[in-house]
């Protein structure tokens, strides 16, 4: 078994995969990458099923120490890469000798990338998913929901993966204003005729106030004017309206059931974009019908095939 040590690290560096399915109805959530699609590029570069376990990392902070030779490969956010002192780009494979370091230092663009080792990054699995809810104390490296914490070990098992290069035109560019695809739900029509112009020809900014959970979008008032709901479920990307209305947008370690209204829920692919975004940075909702978000997912998946 390859093994890296953790020699720096912060509680925004996670283990996650695809997340926890089949367990909402215990009041368990799904946990899982926020940005599934960058962690599909770096499994996908080492020849890895999409949704193999990988490390997560916010911002930066991470430091890891191979104990043996270790083929690795690092997507989604540039978080100035570095392998003893020399710079790595993000969205390749690559060897980390025995005895070298990887850094992930700062953000220089996105939010979040993630590192991945053939056949995904050894760990118990918990509900059938390895992926950290530290709120819930499930999956990790433990199964105890901790961040990764330094003196620990990451170990693989997996034979050498695939040196493969990123196709040409699909690596993402974080730097644009995203347009986030939303599918209408079933409250829409409940929104007063305003509150749908502002929704969705304005502007919102990502407030502070923001986790894995949800993130609160900041802009004009929206007015609900229904009849109070009954909780129901909240699906993956769900855009609820709070009194205040302030939309929040509910992510992968949400709470199962809520009862504000919701404008509607992000795509899939939407949420991926929406992750590599940080507070302050500008959004613009889109609406689109369920079957040509189907059509444009299975478009992306495509891809990976």
């Amino acid at each position: 078994m390859s093994r890296l040590t953790v020699q720096a690290s912060t509680p925004l560096c996670l283990l996650q995969d695809a997340g926890r399915f089949g367990v909402r109805h215990l009041g368990v959530t799904q946990g899982g990458a926020l940005d599934w699609v960058a962690m599909a590029w770096a499994n996908w570069l080492l020849g890895n099923a999409p949704g193999a376990a990988v490390v997560e990392v916010a911002l930066g902070g991470l430091t890891l120490l191979a104990e043996e030779d270790c083929q690795l490969a690092l997507a989604g956010a540039d978080l100035d890469a570095r392998i003893d002192g020399e710079p790595l780009q993000p969205w390749r494979n690559f060897m980390l000798r025995r005895g070298q370091a990887l850094q992930l230092h700062l953000r220089l663009s996105g939010a979040r990338a993630y590192l991945a080792a053939p056949g995904g990054f050894d760990a118990p699995t918990v509900l059938g998913s390895c992926s950290t809810v530290v709120r819930e104390a499930l999956g990790g490296l433990d199964g105890q929901g901790r961040a990764l914490q330094v003196g620990a070990t990451l170990g693989y098992r997996g034979p050498l993966g695939q040196t493969r290069g990123m196709p040409r035109g699909v690596t993402p560019v974080y730097s644009d204003m995203p347009r986030l695809d939303l599918i209408m739900g079933a409250q829409l029509g409940e929104f007063a005729g305003q509150s749908l112009f502002d929704a969705f020809n304005l502007p919102w900014t990502l407030d502070s106030r923001g986790d894995r959970m949800g993130i609160r979008l900041s802009g004009p008032a929206l007015q609900y004017q229904g009849k109070a709901l009954i909780s129901e479920g909240i699906p993956l990307g769900g855009v609820q309206v709070p009194p205040d209305g302030q939309p929040i947008v509910l992510l992968n370690d949400r709470q199962t059931i809520g009862g504000y209204p919701r404008l509607g829920a992000l795509t899939p692919l939407a949420l991926a974009r929406l992750a590599q975004c940080l507070p302050g940075d500008e959004v613009r909702l889109k609406v689109v019908v369920q079957e040509g978000a189907v059509v444009e997912h299975q478009r992306f998946m495509t891809q990976f095939a």
